[in-house]
């Protein structure tokens, strides 16, 4: 059984004085998604790049980041205890440049860490956030034609049905609950994906992500904006998928599945 992990850290420097590497290598972790590193793997630190897989295996973890061209900003990352086959970004320069997409091979299946671009404030970035979504829902579709399985894990910035969120009514016009994208998410669903988490879990007030402001996490009052969605005729290798509320360190939480293989 293998365990894939995701996590927006909202930045890998911030979060590794929150407790960051002390989590991952005292958890069963074979892979973890990291979205929003706010870094270029330059200029991290080693122990943010030597990672011990496990409290006594003497092993570390294999790492990986597409960063943003603008210092600060985006980006993605994926650490391993496998050496993946290949790691690849999405060959698309508009959205390489942020630093939105990383997949690595593993063989039977691809990981990929992947950081959907918000659309902000009256929508101002709809359109850019859109072309990224059709892009992902292609490069998900080419991997299929080919015979591949994938785990597209990530912050979506997407709240998709009313139980995903604690407000809807309140928050039809906001970013990452806008019709356009809730209706994305409905093509991508119908297109032979699986929200692995809605699959094992139809419980309300299962969130990811809460505001800094108001006391939000304690009251619970969030978002379901993190996924980690897998091909339809994968899914039947897939145990389980689960939110670990009780993981602090940014304003998101990891999110994880358990995989055969």
């Amino acid at each position: 059984m293998k365990t894939i992990y995701s996590w927006n850290v909202n930045g890998i420097r911030a979060v590794c004085k929150k407790g960051f590497i002390e989590w991952l290598s005292g958890n069963d972790i074979d892979v973890l998604c990291v979205q929003e590193t706010k870094a270029r793997k330059e200029q991290l630190p080693e122990e943010i790049l030597n990672i011990p897989a496990g409290k006594e295996s003497g092993n570390f973890y294999h790492c990986y980041f597409a960063s943003a061209k603008k210092a600060g900003y985006s980006g993605v990352a994926i650490y391993t205890r496998d050496e993946p086959r290949s790691v690849s970004v999405m060959g698309i320069p508009e959205f390489d440049d942020e630093g939105r997409f990383l997949s690595a091979d593993f063989g039977d299946y691809s990981v990929i860490s992947a950081y959907f671009p918000n659309s902000q404030d009256g929508g101002a970035r709809l359109p850019y956030k859109l072309d990224f979504c059709s892009a992902i829902k292609e490069h998900c579709r080419k991997l299929r034609d080919e015979g591949k399985n994938y785990i597209l894990c990530g912050d979506y910035n997407i709240a998709h049905k009313p139980i995903d969120l604690k407000n809807p009514e309140a928050n039809k016009k906001n970013p990452g609950y806008l019709p356009e994208e809730r209706a994305w998410m409905d093509g991508f669903l119908s297109d032979e994906n699986i929200d692995t988490f809605r699959f094992f879990c139809k419980e309300p007030e299962q969130y990811t992500w809460w505001s800094y402001r108001f006391n939000a996490r304690e009251k619970n009052i969030g978002w379901r904006i993190d996924y980690q969605c897998v091909n339809e005729s994968f899914m039947g290798a897939v145990k389980e998928s689960r939110i670990l509320q009780s993981v602090t360190g940014s304003d998101h939480c990891p999110v994880m599945i358990s995989v055969e293989g």
